[in-house]
């Protein structure tokens, strides 16, 4: 079993975008990602549980943010039901694909102060604990 767990300041997000706008956005989130949390009037909250989640999928995979990984490497998406999943990209998905995991789980949660997430990763010839 792999996990990770973050939390992030919401103003710190929101500082970012203040002082480095675009830049900061792109560098660090996906057009999809961008686009989701731009049609909510609580941008913020919903980058930062996003941030958060990127944090702690690079924890689950033991990596942080080096060997050549990218903030957009680790993407969030919604599946039909509103469930958020993990889509990985590049490096990290090399390296996540290669640590037998056979299933990552995410949740987030936010308020006007902080934004949450924890992954789990269920590998290979983990036990089921019920």
């Amino acid at each position: 079993m792999r996990h990770g767990i973050d939390i992030v300041e919401v103003e710190r997000i929101a500082e970012m975008r203040r002082r480095h706008g675009e830049r900061f956005l792109e560098r660090c989130f996906t057009p999809d990602e961008r686009a989701y949390a731009s049609r909510s009037r609580r941008i913020d909250e919903h980058l930062a549980a996003r941030f958060a989640a990127k944090e702690a999928a690079l924890k689950a995979i033991g990596t942080g943010w080096r060997n050549g990984i990218a903030w957009t490497d680790v993407e969030v998406v919604r599946e039909a039901d509103g469930q958020p999943r993990l889509r990985w990209h590049g490096m990290a998905r090399r390296i996540a694909s290669s640590l037998g995991v056979t299933e990552w789980s995410l949740s987030m949660s936010h308020t006007s102060r902080y934004a949450t997430a924890s992954v789990i990763g269920v590998t290979r010839g983990s036990t089921d604990p019920s």
